[in-house]
């Protein structure tokens, strides 16, 4: 029987108990659990004390939700003041390790970008914080949006899309469960983030040791192709999450910068390939013997009678990654750029392990960012990155690997966010502007990043090109040959490095950064002015920093 109009408010406040009624009991069971310490805080941020003020400091554990247990990864530590300075800009950086500043944070994009906002305008005071992880993609890096968006942004800087495929939710992931529908991904992230989801999921699962983070070799048996149904998800996705982060960075009153991904394409081989999809026998010995009869060719220099059998290759089967690599390569040493550097981002395009953000993922961030409206500008580091390098075809000369950049890359990105920038500060600060932007050498200066520093870093992306998938990379050799050679022992002896290191903190003694790395050069050698420089180095009080040895120095 339909009940008639009379018998509505009965019905609605049956409906309306049957709803709130098991919100409230979560409700209480949820702030119950908080009060008992059950579970861990899933915020980003946390209210902390630095240098004696209130501040909101990076929450260790925020990103608990979207990694295995053991693999939580976290920014570099940082502390935003609650009372945000008068005369301050504050910018935000949003991304993954790339934005990171892997190897080392200390010499990031957003570190050039702060020595050079601070030198030209220093009438003014900059708060650059990089809230960006390494393994992370768009799905951690909107709730970090949405935080920052309470404390005051003047910008933001988003530097994103290398991990959709591999990090948490992607079709290619190891992580989480791949391959959801958004509304599905978010209401998993919240549940994940409440005690009471961390409680189910804790009694739910079987009891697991934490799990070692073994980096890009973990995804191995995770290849997704260029063509799968599921890219077409993980793209629409990527942009419904970076066109969120835009309109909630913009609500704050913050202007914001989008940049496309800067890729390796000419000294990056694919990590795999795959052949297409009902590829009969005969045809695919064919194609083997073509590619194996050019790469005999290829290795004795006969590079043109060598494009000749790849192309005859490519047509039974085109798809597979490395052999367009291969024809890039041999288009490259014939002379005709244009067309190589069709192949090697085809090549990267094709890579079934894909750590690289492609074309596709750049064309939405140049789509997301022209649909932003007023206050949001492109960055096209991926057109920057091919003007500064031959041919158009970025290599080796600004990435150490597949995305991360070298001194020289994180310098050049730098410089630009830098010349958008200068143009939205106030008109004091334009008057009181310094002399020209520092230069890549006067960066590094004050950035003490020593030749002692440069050696460390390329030997530690040295050794990863021992590991997979590196090591299933068509020219690995080359890689490791180049990396072994910028990994040389610097002629600077300890004495000259240590006086770089003391020149620079005295220029900033603020910046914890400076201190860290100073404490790590002098730990094995002063050990009482390395803790003293460990102490300098916490950006917030109430956690004491951990030594190389686990002592932990309050």
């Amino acid at each position: 029987m339909i009940p008639t109009a009379s018998r509505w408010p009965h019905w609605s406040a049956k409906i309306a108990i049957a709803v709130l009624v098991p919100l409230l009991i979560l409700g209480i069971a949820e702030g119950a659990l908080r009060v008992l310490g059950i579970g861990t805080p899933a915020g980003v941020t946390r209210l902390c004390r630095a240098q004696g003020h209130a501040a909101v400091c990076n929450n260790v554990f925020f990103t608990k939700p979207f990694f295995p247990n053991g693999m939580i990864r976290s920014p570099h530590p940082y502390a935003i003041p609650a009372a945000k300075p008068r005369g301050t800009f504050r910018i935000f950086v949003l991304g993954e390790s790339a934005a990171y500043g892997d190897p080392d944070p200390a010499y990031g994009f957003s570190r050039y970008l702060e020595v050079m906002l601070r030198n030209r305008f220093p009438a003014m005071k900059f708060e650059v914080i990089n809230t960006a992880a390494t393994a992370i993609n768009s799905y951690v890096v909107l709730p970090i949006a949405e935080d920052m968006a309470q404390h005051q942004p003047d910008l933001f800087i988003i530097y994103t899309g290398n991990n959709e495929v591999i990090g948490p939710f992607g079709p290619g992931t190891v992580l989480t469960s791949p391959a959801l529908s958004l509304p599905v991904i978010r209401t998993s992230i919240f549940v994940r983030s409440t005690r009471i989801g961390q409680l189910l999921a804790k009694a739910t699962s079987p009891k697991q040791d934490p799990q070692e983070w073994r980096g890009m070799e973990m995804f191995l048996d995770k290849q997704v192709r260029a063509d799968s149904p599921l890219m077409t998800r993980a793209y629409a996705n990527f942009a419904a999450n970076l066109h969120d982060m835009v309109a909630v960075a913009r609500s704050s009153g913050a202007k914001v910068l989008v940049s496309t991904v800067a890729t390796n394409l000419k000294d990056c081989a694919p990590f795999a390939s795959s052949h297409r999809p009902g590829l009969k026998p005969d045809a695919l010995n064919s194609w083997t013997d073509l590619v194996q009869r050019g790469a005999q060719l290829q290795d004795s220099g006969s590079y043109a009678e060598a494009l000749k059998l790849y192309l005859l290759a490519a047509e039974i089967d085109d798809s597979y990654a490395e052999l367009q690599f291969r024809i890039a390569t041999c288009l490259w040493n014939l002379g005709n750029f244009p067309a190589a550097k069709d192949h090697y981002v085809r090549a990267q395009d094709l890579d079934t392990l894909r750590f690289r953000a492609d074309t596709e993922m750049n064309n939405i961030m140049r789509s997301v960012a022209a649909a932003g409206g007023s206050g949001v500008e492109l960055v096209d580091a991926q057109r920057l990155f091919a003007e500064h390098s031959d041919h158009g075809i970025p290599g080796s000369e600004l990435l150490y690997e597949h995305v991360h950049l070298n001194p020289r890359g994180n310098y050049l990105l730098a410089h630009v966010l830098f010349s958008r920038i200068a143009g939205m500060l106030p008109p004091e600060a334009q008057r009181s502007a310094g002399d020209d932007v520092p230069s890549q050498a006067e960066c590094e200066r004050l950035l003490a990043f020593t030749p002692y520093d440069r050696s460390r870093l390329a030997g530690e992306i040295l050794q990863r090109m021992f590991r997979p998938p590196f090591t299933n990379q068509l020219n690995q050799k080359q890689q490791v040959q180049r990396l072994t050679l910028e990994a040389q022992p610097p002629s600077d002896s300890y004495e000259e490095t240590v006086e770089q290191y003391r020149w620079a903190i005295a220029q900033n003694p603020e910046d914890h950064m400076l201190h860290l790395n100073f404490g790590l050069l002098l730990y094995d050698r002063d050990r009482i002015s390395a803790t003293q420089e460990f102490r300098s180095a916490r950006p917030y009080d109430d956690i004491p920093f951990v030594a190389p040895d686990g002592t932990l120095i309050r």
